[in-house]
């Protein structure tokens, strides 16, 4: 006789297993909509907003009997969160050489800070908790490779419309003597580039949607491979030719972008994916790299962005300011080694005087940022040596733990944390850069899990 299984009931057992699964909205939401939160004047601030929906459906699926479980190397990303919090103990200190202040005045810049490195944790747990069913690595991939069109757009349109911004609805709101402070603008304003003047005359830098022409090359080396595995595992052959298609285009605000440090991330980026292949016995990838490195040249050559770039090279303004910073960074660092100071400071004047500062004719000739100029160095100063080994610590076991997964995805997602290292001797990683890194160490981690799985 055929038995016929009874349905589940409509109680609280029922309801238990359906409050187990993990929608995927909340992650997808972030990516696939990015560029209207920037237009509405959220921006980065969607990270901290879509952290608190992330946080109760991870305690509500815990709370259901649903086991929690943490990435690999965690213990060294705790270290990390615990020493920027034990590092606000050294607020109100006022190093040599930096502009005094209270700690009340620098403690909102902290606030901030801190709660994205918390909300991006978040970001990161969810991420990896989701199964294949709720949120598929493929699906995944695709909303990354996407964040790469937008990040082409959006350089394209800093280029064509430099001048382009607007009045946000989040930035309406504010009183006006909110909105006006610079930091809070950053935030709200959003505008297709920044205008400055790095090669002679005042150019447009793309910008859109990160806010930053840094922030918008150090996001281009981390989504550049996940077009590419994107198009790899497509079956489609319209969608490999428009990855390719794209790919060449932004080569175009690439180069207009003037950022010499996401020229060598580039560098990077291709040097490492090409080694791994090789290592993995495919020779052949050496051969594709020099057709394309030649391609890529006579482009330069042929085209008016050979000047750019040789304009740019002969043009390294920005030189003396970072060597000043870094060393800056480093007497700090040797001052307060353990725990740094908390947080950024602004130095006494500029790089040749101390009675020379920022003023509205001259915005950039002094009271620079100590640890801006990179995430490296705000790691050590900020936060110190315990800071920077739980930070460095965690991506670099996530190097070492995964360096095993030679599928598309192991070597993408590796590919761009190794070019964070290279990045962050000159690019600061919160918020959007951070948050492609975890999303990275999250698709290697589920990529780990399935493998172990299916053993």
């Amino acid at each position: 006789m055929t038995t016929v299984a009874a349905p589940l009931p409509a109680g609280p057992a029922h309801r238990t297993v359906k409050n187990r699964t993990l929608p995927a909205w909340p992650v997808a939401g972030v990516l696939l909509l990015y560029p209207v939160w920037w237009a509405l004047g959220l921006g980065v601030l969607i990270f901290p907003l879509m952290a608190v929906p992330m946080l109760f459906l991870l305690v509500r699926r815990r709370a259901a009997g649903r086991p929690l479980r943490l990435p690999p190397g965690f213990a060294w990303w705790a270290i990390f969160l615990l020493a920027v919090l034990v590092s606000i103990a050294a607020l109100g200190a006022d190093p040599a050489g930096t502009v005094v202040e209270r700690a009340s005045g620098r403690l909102p810049a902290v606030v901030y800070k801190l709660s994205m490195y918390v909300s991006l944790t978040v970001l990161l747990l969810y991420a990896g908790n989701l199964t294949e069913a709720e949120l598929s690595r493929r699906r995944l991939v695709r909303l990354l490779g996407g964040m790469f069109v937008i990040t082409v757009l959006g350089g394209l349109l800093g280029m064509v419309a430099g001048n382009f911004e607007f009045t946000s609805p989040v930035e309406w709101l504010l009183p006006s003597g909110v909105r006006n402070r610079g930091f809070v603008r950053s935030l709200v304003h959003p505008y297709a580039a920044q205008i400055m003047d790095l090669v002679g005359g005042e150019k447009p830098r793309p910008a859109a949607p990160w806010g930053y022409t840094n922030t918008w090359g150090n996001n281009f080396c981390l989504l550049a491979g996940w077009l590419v595995v994107a198009a790899w595992v497509s079956r489609s052959a319209g969608k490999r030719t428009l990855a390719v298609l794209c790919l060449v285009v932004s080569i175009v605000p690439a180069v207009a972008s003037l950022n010499r440090g996401l020229w060598i991330g580039l560098g990077v980026l291709i040097l490492y994916v090409a080694l791994r292949y090789v290592l993995a016995g495919r020779i052949w990838v050496i051969g594709v790299v020099l057709a394309a490195t030649a391609a890529l040249s006579v482009a330069i050559v042929a085209t008016p962005l050979g000047g750019t770039v040789q304009a740019r090279l002969d043009n390294g303004k920005s030189n003396g300011v970072r060597s000043f910073l870094i060393e800056k960074a480093l007497d700090g660092f040797a001052e307060s080694p353990v725990i740094g100071y908390g947080g950024t400071r602004n130095t006494l004047g500029g790089r040749n005087s101390i009675t020379v500062g920022e003023s509205a004719s001259c915005e950039r000739c002094g009271n620079f940022t100590v640890g801006g100029n990179g995430q490296l160095w705000q790691l050590l100063y900020a936060h110190g040596a315990a800071g920077t080994a739980g930070y460095l610590g965690f991506f670099a076991y996530g190097l070492w733990r995964f360096r095993r997964d030679r599928s598309p995805i192991g070597v993408a997602g590796s590919a761009a944390l190794v070019s964070s290292f290279s990045a962050m001797l000159w690019y600061n990683s919160l918020v959007t850069p951070l948050a492609f890194m975890v999303l990275a160490y999250a698709l290697l981690w589920r990529n780990w899990i399935e493998g172990n799985d299916h053993r």
